[in-house]
């Protein structure tokens, strides 16, 4: 009975080992049928487009942006147009009030009155010059001199009455040409910026110094694409190539371009050197733009239709030989030459070695 007992336990024993054994077997066939299904992966040769194109980063900006100045000094007065109001050219934008110290309005107001003394004595000599030039007791020389001194007088005061106008009332008419404190728009476009308040002081332009901005001012009915490309992509570029404008605020707007200019010198930005380049945007009706929107744009640079294309990724490039690899009669990898053509780093043009529809191995992935 024991001897029974111990060859039944002997034969499950067996039977369990058996099942084990080709339990594993199976685990271990299944997971190299894995293995192998992944390396042959295949993708499909289709007939599609190929854009090869240079990213331009940049930003919307008008094409002319002027900042209103002041050629008179004072305090801002008024303010007749606030940012995002349109103005027509000649249209008054502030009002600036002369706001003289009292030591400048003294030091004008004696210019003047030393400048009245100083012509009344010229215009003595110069009559008694006019008495005296018939009877020969004075030179023509001397009598020119006298008629000089006169009128350099007369422009002298002028000059000063005109300076102490502007201290006191903020406007003079010089030569026809009205000079005032009520700044007006030189060109027709959209108040972008105020820079200034009620109340704040105005420092004029003149040849020396900048003066204070008081406003700025565009034309958002010509508004461009203003950016960078890489130095790697710039040497394909040309002008009056065609351009993809996308807007981050604006994902659904897509806005035809063109490349208008290429900058001759490179910035370095984060230790690379970037291109400078404009494009003008084509049709601004497309969404409503805005100067400041960040954007990129797509400048394409050559662009393929209706040809054959196949993942970049499944292309062996080999010295000077290109070729991808197939499944063979046997069910093993064949090597098929093939000639490529464009290429936007996704996607790459097939111009002979396969056909439409053939399938075309993809490479062994690595194993971490």
């Amino acid at each position: 009975m024991n001897r029974r007992r111990k060859g039944r336990k002997r034969i499950i024993w067996l039977v369990v080992l058996a099942v084990v054994v080709i339990a594993a077997v199976l685990i271990v066939m299944r997971g190299r049928r894995g293995e192998t299904n992944g390396e042959r992966r295949t993708v499909e040769v289709e007939t599609g487009s190929i854009v090869e194109k240079a990213l331009a980063v940049g930003s919307i900006v008008p094409r002319n942006e002027i900042s209103v100045k002041s050629k008179v000094s004072g305090v801002v007065n008024k303010i007749y147009k606030e940012p995002g109001e349109r103005v027509e050219q000649g249209e008054p934008l502030l009002e600036i009030k002369p706001d003289p110290t009292p030591l400048e309005l003294a030091q004008a107001k004696r210019e003047v009155e030393m400048n009245e003394i100083v012509l009344k004595n010229a215009k003595k000599a110069y009559e008694r010059s006019q008495e005296l030039l018939p009877k020969g007791w004075i030179s023509d020389k001397e009598f020119e001199q006298a008629e000089r001194d006169y009128e350099q007088a007369e422009l002298t005061l002028q000059m000063s009455r005109e300076r102490l106008a502007l201290i006191e009332e903020g406007s003079v008419n010089i030569a026809g040409r009205m000079i005032e404190g009520v700044i007006k728009a030189p060109i027709t476009g959209y108040v972008l910026e105020k820079n200034v308040n009620i109340g704040d002081p105005v420092v004029p332009l003149t040849s020396y110094q900048a003066g204070t901005v008081l406003m700025t001012i565009a034309d958002m009915d010509s508004l461009v694409f203003k950016g960078t490309v890489d130095e790697i992509d710039v040497g394909k570029l040309s002008l009056d190539m065609p351009a993809t404008i996308k807007i981050g605020a604006l994902p659904d707007a897509k806005i035809p371009g063109t490349l208008e200019k290429i900058s001759l010198k490179a910035n370095e930005e984060n230790n690379t050197r970037m291109f400078p380049v404009e494009i003008s945007i084509d049709d601004p009706s497309i969404a409503l733009l805005r100067a400041g929107y960040s954007a990129n744009a797509d400048i394409i640079i050559n662009e393929a239709e209706s040809v054959l294309t196949i993942p970049e990724r499944v292309v062996y490039f080999q010295n000077d030989s290109v070729y991808v690899k197939v499944t063979g009669p046997d069910g093993g990898e064949r090597v098929v030459p093939i000639e490529t053509g464009l290429s936007d780093a996704i996607t790459i043009e097939v111009r002979s070695g396969l056909e439409e529809g053939q399938e075309v191995l993809e490479k062994p992935q690595k194993k971490l």
